[in-house]
């Protein structure tokens, strides 16, 4: 069995105890049967709408390649998600380049510099919020300088591809010295895959693209933050609008950590962690992160099953195709 597989597993069984322990079950019971279903509804509806938004703006930063339609884009975001949930070591991450390669003229590679677009665009949304909510509520001192961290990472990150992008010839030429180290035919197909990566962050150098990109970026977790928010109604939690996003940064984080499939466990503990900020019992709170796990991945799950006879994959595809195009 992968070292990664067993090492999430593990991971996620821990933060499960720690999740559970203490906890009166009957107590735990007791709140979800007070549940509000309408909220929970509308708590799910907002989940679809924010799977919505990512796969339209991921039309928006591919279209410098090749213009998709809606349905292919949601219908590859929604598989794409599912293999993200279940498979391990995050390798779940190519499913989406590999199969939008499938259906259009785009490379995989090129189509995974997209992703990685995507992501920093998810990260300088996320990170505006976490200032924000640094400067309008009280925060422990670990949350800060994680902050810090952050904000550090996602600097770097940006300042590579800015390099990468209007410094091309220079960076191209540092990698090609570095990959002369290689075989020949391997290096010459490794620059290869480099310039189809870098082909990938092309979006940014449209001023008037970037701007609506990080117009979407922001609405897809301001919609984000209006699920959790539902969620505080569904358990008549009466906590203000910051709240939210505040669970919301913690959260993420939280499933960024690599876990078990589904983020079992390390869901869960962000969910109480971050509700404990705000004065919620921990069984109430464990409640909480039961019933939105829950939505979020019957959302993930429904959707991905839905769409996969009409984007099949598996693991060795994945990994081969990209392979393929190193080789």
């Amino acid at each position: 069995m992968n070292k990664k597989l067993i090492f999430g597993i593990v991971l996620g069984i821990v933060l499960i105890y720690f999740s559970v322990r203490g906890i009166d079950f009957n107590e735990t019971l007791l709140h979800l049967k007070k549940i509000h279903l309408g909220y929970a509804a509308l708590s799910l509806f907002f989940i679809v709408l924010m799977q919505a938004l990512r796969s339209y703006r991921w039309g928006v930063i591919l279209q410098p390649m090749a213009k998709i339609d809606q349905l292919t884009l949601f219908s590859v975001t929604s598989v794409g998600f599912l293999a993200i949930s279940a498979i391990p070591a995050r390798i779940g991450e190519l499913a989406r380049p590999y199969l939008i390669s499938k259906k259009s003229p785009i490379k995989m590679s090129s189509a995974f510099g997209t992703i990685v677009v995507e992501r920093v665009l998810d990260s300088l949304s996320v990170l505006t919020i976490t200032i924000a909510v640094l400067l309008l509520q009280d925060l422990p001192s670990w949350m800060i300088k994680s902050g810090i961290l952050f904000f550090a990472i996602t600097m770097l990150i940006i300042a590579f591809i800015i390099v990468l992008v209007w410094q091309r010839e220079t960076a191209v030429k540092i990698i090609d010295r570095m990959l002369r180290l290689l075989p020949d035919k391997l290096a010459q197909k490794g620059m290869s895959v480099i310039h189809h990566f870098i082909d990938g962050f092309q979006v940014i150098t449209d001023v008037k693209r970037l701007l609506y990109l990080l117009f979407l970026s922001a609405a897809v977790w301001i919609v984000d933050a209006a699920v959790i928010y539902s969620m505080f109604l569904a358990f008549s939690f009466d906590l203000p609008i910051v709240a939210a996003f505040v669970i919301m940064v913690i959260l993420i984080a939280g499933i960024a950590i690599p876990t078990a499939p589904g983020f079992i466990g390390n869901w869960h503990y962000a969910c109480i962690l971050g509700l404990g900020l705000f004065g919620i019992a921990k069984p109430e709170a464990f409640s909480f992160a039961l019933v939105y796990h829950f939505i979020s991945m019957l959302v993930v799950v429904v959707l991905g099953v839905s769409f996969l006879p009409f984007n099949k994959f598996s693991i060795s595809d994945l990994t081969g195709q990209m392979n393929k195009e190193i080789k």
